[in-house]
């Protein structure tokens, strides 16, 4: 009997191992986020068609690196139309625009619902704030059903500024929906599967993404069917992207399969064109990047301006007149007191006959008594 027990228990070890945590995370069920509103506009929830299997929310480590924190899918209906609606949320809309990111493709173009959304293949892709959604059936809802679905989810997300990054990248010529931010290696790696350029995998370690790095991608065209992918790299400070680009530059000249690509620094930015075709198209897309540095020195500052001249002169006779009136009371004070004095103590405190000498020439021999002038 131990022995059959040492066996199963054997066995259990053995088959806990070789199952992978992404085995057992399509068994555990998330709880609920609530994020999905109950009803909007005419659409109520339901359970959904019954030929329609219900899809598992997906879930990679490039979800988990971006802070993918819940899930939560729904079905809609309105009469015999149906949506289904899928939402993630992550930990802040930094990690929320990588996972937008790695879905975008080429066939998904912009949509005019709101901002940060792209539509095709019957559904619809929109990052809001730190959600995302993923909307299929769209072709059973109007642009105004689905703005009403993305202003209740909109409500409690978080709307903290997106990278600033992502608006370095040039326009012209971009090759829609191969735009790609990385926030971390895996989100890194993955950009570079997508674009065809696994090869530079090679740089991921060296990028510095524990040092608090952003990296941004795109595709641009270069003309005869030809596309030149853009590398962007921030860094908090310039003197980390200096100590970065010492690692990149080596890096980049001693694998061969990375011969031609090189590395520039503007600031606390590094740009690299992976796979680059002529000099001149280099040295023209770096050009747009839309990045500008600016020097600032903060110091204490006072703004000076001449006030209007009836304003000085009335603040003239203003104080012409106080110092007037100041001087008259000074004046009647001093006087009266004085006058006051005299009258009450008569040769005690001012003008003590004592204390009072005359100086006189003498022409007469009657000798002048100071009590006489007053």
């Amino acid at each position: 009997m131990n022995r059959h027990l040492k066996f199963a228990a054997l066995y259990l070890a053995v088959a806990l191992s070789t199952a992978g945590p992404a085995t057992f995370a399509h068994q555990q069920k998330q709880p609920p986020a609530n994020i999905l509103p109950k009803q909007f506009g005419k659409w109520m929830q339901d359970e959904g068609p019954a030929d329609q299997p219900r899809p598992i929310p997906p879930t990679s480590p490039l979800l988990q690196e971006s802070g993918q924190s819940s899930t939560e899918l729904q079905n809609y209906t309105n009469g015999k139309q149906w949506l289904q609606v899928w939402v993630e949320e992550f930990r802040d809309p930094s990690g929320a625009y990588q996972a937008y990111t790695s879905f975008l493709n080429p066939n998904l173009n912009p949509s005019t619902v709101a901002p940060l959304t792209a539509a095709g293949d019957d559904q619809l892709l929109a990052l809001v704030g730190n959600r995302l959604l993923k909307v299929s059936w769209i072709k059973n809802a109007t642009d105004a059903d689905l703005k009403l679905l993305l202003t209740s989810v909109k409500q409690k997300a978080d709307r903290t500024p997106l990278p600033p990054i992502r608006a370095y990248l040039p326009e012209q010529q971009l090759i829609q929906g191969t735009q790609r931010y990385a926030l971390g290696p895996v989100g890194f790696d993955a950009a570079l599967d997508s674009l065809g350029e696994p090869k530079y995998s090679a740089l991921t370690p060296e990028v510095g993404f524990k040092s608090g790095a952003e990296a941004v991608f795109a595709a641009y065209s270069a003309g005869h069917n030809q596309a030149q992918h853009l590398l962007i790299i921030d860094y908090p400070t310039p003197q980390l992207a200096e100590q970065h680009l010492r690692h990149l530059q080596p890096l980049l000249a001693a694998n061969p399969a990375l011969a031609g690509t090189t590395v520039e620094r503007k600031a606390s930015l590094l740009s690299l064109v992976l796979s680059p075709g002529s000099a001149e198209a280099v040295a023209k897309l770096r050009d747009q990047i839309n990045y500008e540095t600016q020097v600032t020195w903060n110091e204490p500052s006072q703004t000076l301006t001449d006030p209007p001249w009836l304003t000085v002169v009335k603040d003239i006779f203003i104080g012409t007149l106080f110092f007037c009136g100041m001087a008259l009371v000074l004046g009647v004070a001093f006087g009266g007191v004085r006058v006051l004095t005299k009258r009450f103590f008569p040769g005690k405190v001012f003008d003590r006959p004592q204390d009072m000498e005359v100086l006189q020439l003498g022409l007469s021999g009657k000798r002048i008594d100071p009590r006489d002038f007053y």
